[in-house]
């Protein structure tokens, strides 16, 4: 499992692809989206598995993209996640640690869109929007509070 804090919980499919990202396997990456999901990573769209696969290959797998989660929610049936990201791409004129945020769609088990875009405010303005969150528990009976 992917190490954080402790009163984050993820739904499982967004645990699985942080797991893989940060495992390396490009074939557990793809698991987790469906067949015409969407990914845009940083305004750049990638559509249904194969581009999602070349999207996977070069900027997760090739740059060993490593994921750190610093916060989560659950909104309106959307997963938002904050994360500090690492890897072996260039970082020259990127802030350390570099925030990025990632936004899931998930639907029947899979994810079906994801949106990457990076923090540029400099600040993490999204802690104080998730302090007072609500949390879904990981059998997903219902929300609780952290």
């Amino acid at each position: 499992m992917v190490a954080r804090p402790e009163k984050i919980v993820l739904p499982p499919v967004v645990e699985e692809f942080l797991e893989a990202t940060n495992a390396g396997n490009l074939q557990d990456v793809l698991d987790v989206f469906a067949p015409d999901a969407i990914v845009n990573d940083q305004l750049q769209p990638w559509r249904g598995l194969a581009a999602i696969a070349e999207w996977a290959r070069r900027d997760v797998i090739a740059d060993q993209l490593r994921l750190h989660v610093v916060h989560g929610l659950e909104h309106y049936g959307h997963c938002v996640v904050l994360a500090h990201a690492d890897g072996s791409f260039d970082k020259r004129g990127l802030p350390d640690p570099l925030e990025v945020h990632l936004y899931f769609t998930v639907a029947v088990g899979k994810i079906v869109q994801l949106i990457i875009l990076r923090n540029r405010s400099g600040t993490s303005g999204f802690d104080a929007l998730l302090a007072p969150s609500i949390v879904t528990d990981p059998m997903g009976v219902g929300p609780r509070r952290p």
